[in-house]
């Protein structure tokens, strides 16, 4: 299916159905799985054997899910969780414990910030975050020998910054550590980091990837090219994790054994088991049936977000407006490239007046909705820095991108005319 078309892709992967079963993806809701020999789930445990047995690491709802994510980021295989927020935490506690350092790029989610700001470090782990626009030289001089990992985000959300992901894979790969990248604004209908050199891509699935509101959920995927048997300047391997012998599996190996699933593997069979951040079958059944029109919704969404951009940057009573896909914008070319199809759909402006003109348009707007959501098929608004950002000091804030009058738009599938003209009547009332 790797060759097919992306629209393809998104109706038929992963999940075929055989002569006289279901052609929707079954719901499997159950707990357990029944077997008639012992040695059969010792096979199991031995990771011998890759077939159900208990719904915290898995069922096949959620192995087909996991097979299509994987699938449509052009990576190797996928390990779905039960947020995204649960898929940054395992993808970095897979590989760096107490002790280690973490390079992030400082435009990213508050909730994501925080959760490497504060959480990560009371793990014993240290993050050190930076303006993702500086030199790939620069990003090299900020590496220890003790940094596993680089971090960033396609899309900042909200600050919609837009990473230069060669450039940050270049570093990554000097370094010898693997880039992560969170892929949930843009999706990989819009942009496939791992085709530009990354590593792992995550997602909060939460959002355009089920595209109906309905699902929490989040999703890693490997690109299966990373080698795990690099070694420090001591000779020691850097990532004992993943390449050398786990004694909780009887010494096994886990690059050794599964290649280039072996992330992912590792993820379902270690943190997975223990962290217990399990997708439910629900869930994935609903997520997968949004995948199937991921990509007619983000072409829509990209129609009507460009639409809704163009009127608001020429608005008498907009201050400013941050989209990448508007000509003009400090990440417009690097949207061009990355890409190509679209800018997505969220987008961050302000209107005259400050913050208190702008919680007064949200309380005139009749169609958008004021929620703590971004990605599904309604139009949608917040103000960050009173609500997701509100964690975060004034200096933090402003470091990420945040405004204190911004406010934070998601284009939805309404008529574009109908959002235009909400946003319109809004502003008069200002």
């Amino acid at each position: 299916m790797k060759n097919k078309g992306f629209e393809t892709r998104c109706v038929h992967g992963a999940y075929k159905a055989e002569s006289g079963q279901p052609q929707n993806l079954p719901i499997v809701q159950s707990t357990t799985y029944r077997y008639y020999n012992a040695q059969d789930v010792a096979a199991l445990f031995d990771l011998d054997s890759a077939t159900p047995f208990y719904a915290r690491l898995g069922s096949p709802t959620v192995d087909a899910f996991e097979q299509k994510m994987a699938l449509l980021e052009c990576g190797s295989a996928g390990m779905a969780t039960s947020s995204g927020q649960a898929a940054n935490l395992i993808a970095v506690l897979n590989i760096a414990e107490a002790g280690d350092h973490i390079l992030s790029g400082t435009n990213i989610y508050g909730g994501t910030y925080n959760l490497f700001d504060v959480t990560l470090r009371k793990l014993g782990i240290d993050v050190e975050f930076f303006d993702q626009d500086i030199s790939e030289e620069e990003i090299i001089a900020l590496a220890r020998p003790n940094t596993k990992a680089i971090f960033g985000e396609t899309l900042g959300n909200p600050a919609l910054s837009v990473l230069d992901i060669e450039k940050f894979a270049k570093a990554a790969h000097t370094i010898g550590v693997p880039l992560i990248v969170d892929n949930t604004l843009a999706t990989p209908a819009l942009c496939r980091p791992i085709e530009f050199g990354a590593d792992i891509v995550t997602h909060s699935t939460t959002k355009f990837a089920d595209g109906h509101g309905t699902s929490v959920g989040g999703c890693v995927v490997e690109s299966g090219k990373f080698d795990w048997t690099v070694k420090d300047a001591d000779g020691n391997l850097k990532f004992p994790s993943m390449a050398a012998p786990d004694e909780s599996y009887h010494g096994l190996n886990f690059y050794e054994k599964f290649g280039e699933m072996a992330f992912c593997v590792r993820l379902k069979t270690v943190l997975i088991r223990d962290l217990g951040c399990t997708m439910s079958p629900m869930n994935a059944y609903l997520t997968h049936q949004g995948l199937q029109t991921l990509d007619v919704r983000m072409e829509r969404h990209v129609k009507n977000a460009k639409a809704v951009a163009e009127f608001l940057a020429n608005h008498p009573k907009v201050d400013w407006i941050i989209y990448p896909g508007l000509p003009g914008d400090k990440y417009y070319d690097l949207a061009q490239k990355y890409m190509p199809k679209g800018a997505s759909a969220v987008m961050s402006f302000g209107v005259k007046g400050g913050r208190a003109a702008g919680e007064k348009l949200l309380e005139n707007l009749e169609l958008a909705s004021v929620v703590v959501h971004v990605g599904d098929i309604h139009t949608s608004v917040l103000h960050p820095a009173s609500t997701t950002h509100r964690q975060l000091s004034e200096e933090a804030q402003k470091a990420a991108g945040i405004d204190p009058g911004l406010i934070r738009l998601s284009v939805g599938l309404e008529t574009v005319d109908d959002i235009i003209a909400d946003f319109d009547q809004a502003l008069a009332k200002i």
